[in-house]
């Protein structure tokens, strides 16, 4: 019995140990820029352009520069984004302006860089992940940016993609109005099917992102091997083949996958499917949300908890052996 007594004592110290253990292990980062200067103006890209949400008063349209760190404005481009802006990008919404919080800081890079993301208030925008916002944004045509969001208060941060769309558009760079509708409905479906996983352990918001742009490389493969689109047995396939892949598929549920199939059917029928430039930007950004997975083992190896998961399992056996000796 002192045995047995003793087992359960040991069990529960190197549980305790092994609970402490991973609640004060920090979360992986997103997709981090090296920020964007605004002190001077690059001379090869000129002025970085900063969109603000049309529903900001102007104290927090201040408040907003400064959290993006703006100490001159004059080195910034400056523009807001709207309800009509939402309306005539994406050919569809209210226009109402009031609800437009979040807003971003845009700085093209060169080519080859990939779509680059920092949420700079992840307090107030705590639904949708960086590589969230670059997968969709690499949907709608964007390439080779540093993005920065941020929100003067809780928002879902949906009107932000929105405001990279005005940042290029002032710019003189016009995307195309189907991929961009698409790209607003990636984002609120892949964050949506997050948010309902949220309390599932088995759902890794990471690996999810992965899985999106998994998805939309084996569309392109299939397209170009085939050379036409993917049928509806195709896409389901697809999905189900990159849910697995990234060990999602016991988390994401039949109806979750019936909204992705929806989302990727229409995905196929935007020129997207066919671009380089987004296989090349999605390459960059699988790299950056892969790094991810060994980043979370090495924190996982410095914090020394692979080593309290051994001597856990160590402990239990040499109780369990302690019985019969």
């Amino acid at each position: 019995m002192n045995q047995l007594k003793k087992m359960s004592l040991t069990a529960l110290t190197a549980m305790s140990l092994l609970g402490a253990t991973l609640v004060v292990l920090p979360q992986s980062a997103g997709a981090t820029t090296d920020g964007i200067d605004t002190t001077v103006v690059d001379e090869k890209w000129g002025k970085p352009t900063f969109i603000y949400g049309g529903g900001l008063s102007e104290s927090q349209i201040t408040e907003t520069e400064a959290l993006l760190e703006i100490n001159d404005p004059e080195n910034v481009a400056i523009d807001s984004v709207s309800g009509q802006d939402l309306v005539d990008y994406l050919g569809e919404g209210s226009g109402n302006t009031a609800s437009m919080i979040s807003s971003v800081l845009v700085q093209k890079q060169d080519v080859g860089d990939g779509v680059d993301v920092e949420i700079v208030t992840p307090e107030n925008i705590s639904q949708i992940t960086q590589d969230q916002y670059a997968n969709a944004a690499i949907t709608a045509g964007v390439n080779d940016v540093k993005i920065e969001v941020a929100s003067v208060r809780k928002v879902t941060g949906e009107s932000a993609l929105t405001g990279i769309y005005k940042a290029f558009d002032v710019n003189g760079e016009e995307l195309d109005q189907e991929r961009m509708a698409v790209a607003q409905d990636e984002l609120e479906t892949t964050n949506e099917i997050a948010q309902e996983n949220v309390e599932d352990e088995a759902f890794d918001t990471a690996k999810f992102d992965q899985a999106i742009i998994d998805i939309k490389q084996s569309l392109a493969d299939l397209k170009e091997q085939q050379g036409e689109l993917a049928t509806k047995e195709d896409v389901q396939r697809i999905i189900n083949e990159a849910l697995e892949k990234n060990n999602l598929q016991d988390a994401v549920t039949q109806e979750q996958i019936d909204r992705l199939m929806a989302l990727f059917e229409k995905y196929q029928q935007t020129s997207a499917i066919d671009s380089d430039q987004v296989k090349e930007q999605l390459s960059n950004l699988s790299n950056t949300v892969q790094d991810k997975f060994g980043d979370a083992l090495q924190q996982a190896e410095d914090s020394g908890l692979l080593d309290k998961i051994g001597n856990f399992f160590s402990q239990i056996w040499a109780a369990i052996k302690g019985l019969f000796e």
